[in-house]
């Protein structure tokens, strides 16, 4: 029995078991939302995602059709498995060009095969220590923040176990709370309070803090979406498109690394297209597994 191909692929890294897993499924023809929901739930890992190549499509560029589900739910924006699908594409040889579009909730999202300009070592990829050298570029819609009412921040207080913050903002329309903390070292050393994070108004927490000025990230940050079935979303993509704004505001630049605190941790490299309003996340992956789904 063949079944369906599926891909596990750890984004915003280049070594294996870091960074954020996704699995990616190679769809024929589309299947039905309950289905789909279903094998997410058995994945359990932070998203899933299906790709359904679109035929005759009238973009120059290849196009599929591409959609992403938590355990419990489908989401309108993911960067990390929209990352994994691109890296797939690529690696396997089923796309012929360097750039892809994806047609998703968040409407025509492109990702471009670029040359990685800081290659490692050759010996080190020829023994399997690294993925491919090329980093993977995504174009997403840039994601305003709003101010956060003041009323509700007790219940933000007690979700970061009392941690103190300098500034709070609500995102839309993902409707994330938005904190930053007084710097990156307090960020990788909060520990949340999950049963509060799930009193608070919205989908999720974005935290942040300004890296140490010796370090070689501009912004460090952690997500955490237990609502969505993600305690702490290792390496959240879109949550970048709320950051870059707001860190190029802050620092007076459109060009960032960032660091993904999380255990398992990640990196993302950053261009705010201020003028256009898009988000370019530039980033690595690899593949860690493959197999078929039978049902």
């Amino acid at each position: 029995m063949s079944g369906i191909s599926h891909k596990q692929v750890d984004a915003f890294s280049d070594s294996a078991f870091k960074g954020n897993p996704a699995a990616v499924c190679l769809l024929e023809e589309e299947r039905d939302e309950k289905w789909m929901q279903a094998v997410a739930a058995e994945f359990n890992i932070s998203q899933t995602c299906y790709l359904t190549r679109i035929p005759n499509s009238t973009s120059p560029n290849t196009r599929f059709r591409l959609r992403w589900f938590t355990p419990v739910t489908e989401v309108k924006l993911c960067g990390h498995a929209t990352l994994a699908s691109a890296h797939t594409l690529f690696t396997t040889g089923l796309v012929n060009s360097n750039i892809i579009e994806f047609d998703t909730l968040s409407g025509i999202l492109t990702a471009t095969r670029v040359p990685d300009v800081s290659p490692t070592n050759i010996s080190e990829v020829q023994n399997g220590g690294v993925s491919d050298c090329f980093l993977i570029e995504l174009n997403f819609p840039s994601v305003p923040a709003t101010d956060f009412n003041s009323a509700e921040a007790s219940l933000v207080s007690k979700a970061l176990n009392d941690a103190p913050f300098i500034d709070v903002k609500r995102t839309t329309p993902a409707d994330d709370i938005f904190v930053v903390l007084p710097s990156g070292k307090s960020v990788i050393e909060m520990e949340p309070r999950f049963d509060d994070i799930l009193k608070c108004p919205g989908r999720g927490l974005i935290v942040s803090g300004a890296a140490p000025p010796d370090s070689e990230f501009d912004f460090i940050s952690r997500f955490f979406c237990p609502k969505y079935g993600i305690k702490e979303d290792p390496v959240c993509g879109s949550a970048h498109c709320a950051l870059a704004p707001y860190w190029s505001q802050k620092l007076g630049k459109l060009d960032f690394v960032a660091h993904a605190a999380s255990p398992r941790g990640g990196i993302v490299k950053i261009h705010f297209d201020e003028q256009n309003q898009r988000v370019l996340l530039r980033g690595k992956a690899v593949m860690v597994m493959e197999g078929s789904i039978l049902v």
